[in-house]
């Protein structure tokens, strides 16, 4: 008998992240150009990531669906949407349930923000009870400083061990903090709600976000994982094209990770 092969209903979207320096509308027409199934929503510094009803006329004029929103919380973007933590994630979820997107993805706190960081795990709790979005911890990674280990973020870096129903599994973090990123996937079972699709090498401190397959991350492993559990949330390519010598080389780029997230996530039976 020959095999069958059975894909998930997980669908792929592009990082507006993923085109800088290129700006949000961009990632909007490369996303219809080359066939994502939608696009992630990277809030940051571009105005037009911040603007709900600029997106909304982006997703209708190219028929690109928002399927998640990444609130604006890294250390460049502390004052995007106001300082107030918890106000940012509330924008971020009104702005998921008026474009349709099923997810926010959100960092664990920094440890200097104390009081966000105390309440983290019952505050998002309680969010989740007033919403149908899906809020996803992302893992993270901490930092080198004179040979030690530095962690940011409270309660930790890690937020697999915690009380996090839903978590956002981040192939070059997993590089950054050597992390065996099969076994997290294998450990968090139904808790693995989203996917942040590149690659890294890990030998230096520095989050590469590289196309997968060109690292030495399992990426096409973890794919084929999801595949075989009938995963059913998001896969985000979340890459670096920043040094990408030409927009042709770009474009290349995002269609390379589209292609591999395509062949990976089916299983055969």
């Amino acid at each position: 008998m020959a095999d069958v092969i059975r894909v998930p209903n997980a669908k792929i979207a592009l990082s507006t992240a993923s085109v800088y320096p290129e700006r949000t509308p961009d990632a909007f027409e490369l996303a219809a150009r080359l066939g994502y199934d939608g696009v992630e929503i990277m809030v940051g510094a571009d105005p037009v990531s911040q603007d709900i009803d600029v997106i909304e006329r982006l997703s209708e004029h190219y028929q690109v669906p928002v399927l998640a929103i990444h609130a604006p919380c890294l250390l460049v973007t502390q004052r995007v949407w106001g300082r107030d933590p918890w106000a940012k994630l509330l924008k971020a979820q009104k702005a998921a349930e008026r474009l349709g997107a099923s997810a926010v993805v959100v960092h664990p706190p920094f440890r200097w923000q104390r009081d966000y960081a105390r309440e983290f795990e019952t505050g998002l709790a309680r969010m989740r009870d007033e919403t149908n979005v899906t809020f996803a911890v992302e893992n993270m990674f901490p930092l080198r400083a004179r040979g030690s280990d530095v962690v940011p973020y409270a309660p930790d870096w890690n937020p697999i061990d915690y009380d996090f129903p839903q978590i956002t599994l981040d192939l070059s973090h997993t590089a950054v903090s050597g992390s065996d990123a099969m076994e997290m996937a294998t450990k968090l079972g139904d808790r693995l709600a989203h996917l942040h699709l590149a690659d890294g090498l890990g030998v230096t401190n520095k989050d590469e976000h590289l196309v997968p397959g060109r690292g030495n991350q399992p990426c096409a492993q973890v794919l084929e994982r999801l595949a075989n559990t009938g995963y059913s949330g998001l896969v985000v390519l979340e890459i670096n094209t920043r040094k990408a010598a030409s927009r042709t080389e770009r474009i290349d780029d995002l269609a390379e990770g589209l292609a591999f997230a395509r062949l990976h996530l089916a299983a055969t039976t």
